[in-house]
């Protein structure tokens, strides 16, 4: 294995929501309030469109994706959701720092070191720079054809992150660690804050398919996982070589990747509007650095609460 180089999940397409559109010779994200599932080929006119996304369009009602059955990949939380405090340079595109809100990888003039990292709102850097949590789910759709590869869901939304956050692991205890086989969703929902002047902010939730109770996911859940354990295949030898992928390099996306994602959740255009991420009418959409001993995602179910739209304050 090639060391300094991030072995990650293997990427089919991406789900997001809402695209970037050019306006006045800027390309800016644009507020949407459904799901769109793309390759990972862009023309001139932005990402295009997955096989799958015509299909479930035609299932959706009004044509609009509002929620995509899924399976997880991993039984284990942290792998299935990766997030920390990310901050990109906005000129060159490369990554600067990745914390969890207590240790960081910084990339200075003498190489990546190891630092402190008190999240943005208490780190000079971090807050002049544009420094917040970046998070990615790798899902499978439904329908793929390919069993290891994924559609990936990025997002700098703090709702999502945290609500993502929440389920997987809330999940994760309730199928006694057999999340890869339960039947799940991701499922647009809406909110409105005073932040958000009373109009709607959408982000992402995962729930259990429409129609299929608790206890009926979780019996199917370890009838398959038992099924899978008599054909010899081992999920803890696959997350454990996902494991080793990810700590092999200090950064998670790869420098082909880095551009469309400072351009879609770093750019300055974007820092006064919304990502394809978390929007007010709309958006979510991201990936950065391996797996560290104390997670953000576990911080954000325990040490923190959201004051209106993405807004982090801390529990005291």
């Amino acid at each position: 294995m090639i060391k300094g180089l991030a072995i990650t999940p293997p990427i089919i397409g991406r789900i997001s929501i809402g695209k970037m559109v050019e306006k006045n010779g800027k390309r800016l994200p644009e507020k949407d309030d459904s799901f769109t599932i793309t390759t990972q080929v862009q023309n001139k006119d932005g990402w295009l469109l997955h096989p799958l996304h015509a299909k479930l369009q035609a299932e959706a009602a009004n044509e609009k994706i509002r929620a995509i059955p899924i399976k997880l990949l991993f039984n284990c939380s942290d792998l299935n959701l990766r997030a920390e405090y990310s901050l990109f340079d906005k000129k060159t595109g490369r990554p600067m720092c990745v914390g969890n809100g207590e240790t960081a990888r910084y990339a200075g003039g003498d190489g990546i070191q190891e630092t402190t990292c008190p999240s943005p709102d208490g780190c000079e850097l971090g807050k002049n720079n544009g420094c917040k949590p970046y998070g990615r789910l790798n899902v499978a759709i439904e329908g793929q054809a390919e069993e290891l590869a994924s559609f990936v869901f990025r997002t700098t939304g703090f709702n999502s992150i945290r609500t993502l956050t929440a389920r997987l692991q809330y999940f994760e205890a309730v199928s006694n660690g057999n999340t890869r086989y339960l039947p799940l969703q991701l499922k647009l929902r809406a909110k409105s804050t005073t932040q958000s002047h009373r109009a709607p902010v959408y982000y992402v939730d995962l729930c259990l398919r429409d129609g299929v109770t608790l206890d009926e996911a979780v019996s199917m859940a370890l009838a398959e996982a038992e099924k899978v354990n008599q054909s010899g295949a081992s999920i803890k030898a696959l997350e454990q070589a996902v494991r080793t992928g990810l700590s092999n390099g200090a950064f998670e996306e790869s420098e082909d990747e880095i551009p469309a994602i400072v351009e879609e959740f770093y750019s300055e255009a974007e820092d006064s509007q919304a990502d394809t991420g978390e929007m007010n009418g709309a958006q979510d959409s991201l990936q950065v650095v391996v797996p560290m001993s104390t997670k953000l995602t576990s911080k954000l179910c325990t040490n923190s609460q959201v004051q209106g739209d993405g807004q982090m304050v801390a529990q005291h």
